[in-house]
């Protein structure tokens, strides 16, 4: 073994990295609306509605929560199996870009395209799923 990592494994690192990025996104754009106060406080009570960007923000955020397990579950069933490579690599690579592409569409409120890159980002999950299977 030469110690490289597998490009799942390096697509799952880089995957931490987009997590930190959304969850630092949601948190400026709530913070903006909701004051420093609230941010730095015990967030008591019920917070006000967020409003257009920092909803958009938190949604982003779920969606990517949302799939996130299922790539780490994929990422690493591929690795430990010695399956990695081939259309599993090629899938982290579709996921990973299309997640990324997927945020700035959602915080501009991009209808339609928005939904069309979460379905490229599927097809990624599947080809790992494939992959994994066979």
């Amino acid at each position: 073994m030469d110690g490289a990592l597998p490009l799942e494994l390096v697509i799952l690192g880089l995957s931490v990295v987009l997590l930190i990025v959304h969850t630092s996104l949601q948190g400026h754009f709530a913070t903006r609306e909701r004051g420093m106060d609230w941010n730095a406080g015990p967030r008591d009570g019920v917070p006000a509605p967020l409003g257009d960007k920092a909803g958009r923000a938190q949604r982003a955020l779920d969606n990517f929560k949302e799939t996130w397990p299922a790539f780490i579950a994929l990422a690493l069933g591929l690795a430990v199996t010695g399956s990695t490579g081939g259309i599993g690599a090629i899938g982290a690579v579709i996921w990973f870009l299309a997640r990324i592409v997927y945020l700035p569409l959602y915080l501009a409120g991009v209808p339609r395209w928005r939904s069309m890159v979460w379905l490229v980002s599927m097809l990624g999950l599947l080809l790992m799923l494939i992959r994994f299977f066979f």
